[in-house]
């Protein structure tokens, strides 16, 4: 089985781009998980009968959202996380901006989520650390007692230095400050696996790269887009990677194959 996630930014612009049918026509994935979908379902159409879409869009137009186009069909479907907690802060509510996204199968659940940017001046870093973190791992958990999870897409945060082009420079930037990466440690330490850091320990790539300044052709990139998985299902994963030479997006998509 396997399983793809792109941080698309923007689905009706790589539509139009003729990105992601090629993408999908290349690789066939069973599922494909998307992040940043900016649009509801409807709002642009692409032609894949043989996929089933699942949709979590923003209340707001042209913002945020996820989506999962699948194969197989799923025994159950949530939107957003199942929070008490008061999540709205002066900068909006992510539970109102479609960032997660669970879809039910046989084996395992697959959570597909869009963690909110902590922003430039880093206005939603205390939302990340004290709210948002905590909740979406404690979802996770109460998830993993029903059966193994996988959990893919946006992070917005890259973990550690091997993880980032310019790790010395960006240690109070939003996406590598301590909180954030602590974040990332919580779910691993939760006993989560970073797949691509587990099949590749020492490699230096990339799933993100800044519109300035060259970025993406210097190779001066981040990563912040995963496939963690529980431990349980170690003994099923035999890859993942990442898709440099997929253009459309300021992102890259990601993938792990599961053999069940």
């Amino acid at each position: 089985m396997k399983i793809y996630s792109w941080n698309v930014n923007g689905f009706r612009a790589v539509l139009r781009k003729g990105a992601l049918k090629s993408f999908i026509d290349k690789y066939q994935p069973d599922i494909l998980c998307l992040q940043e979908t900016k649009a509801k379902q409807g709002q642009a159409e692409i032609d894949l009968p043989e996929y089933e879409e699942l949709w979590n869009s923003a209340e707001r137009p042209g913002y945020a959202g996820t989506a999962i186009f699948t194969r197989i069909k799923p025994i159950s479907i949530k939107n957003d996380l199942p929070t008490t907690q008061l999540f709205a802060d002066e900068f909006g509510d992510p539970l109102a901006e479609g960032r997660v996204l669970t879809a039910e199968f046989e084996k395992f659940y697959l959570v597909d989520v869009y963690t909110p940017n902590s922003k430039n001046a880093l206005e939603r870093l205390k939302l990340r650390e004290k709210k948002w973190d905590p909740e979406f791992l404690e979802y996770l958990k109460k998830l993993e007692k029903e059966k193994p999870v996988v959990v893919c897409g946006d992070f917005n945060a890259a973990h550690e230095e091997i993880d980032i082009a310019r790790p010395k420079t960006n240690h109070h930037s939003a996406g590598f400050t301590d909180e954030e990466r602590q974040g990332i440690t919580n779910i691993v330490q939760a006993g989560f696996i970073d797949t691509f850091r587990f099949l590749n320990p020492d490699a230096v790539r990339y799933t993100w790269w800044s519109h300035w300044g060259h970025a993406r052709e210097n190779n001066v990139g981040w990563r912040i887009d995963y496939f963690f998985i529980s431990k349980s299902l170690s003994g099923n994963l035999k890859s993942a990677e990442i898709y440099e030479d997929v253009l459309g997006s300021d992102h890259c998509p990601i993938s792990i194959e599961l053999d069940f």
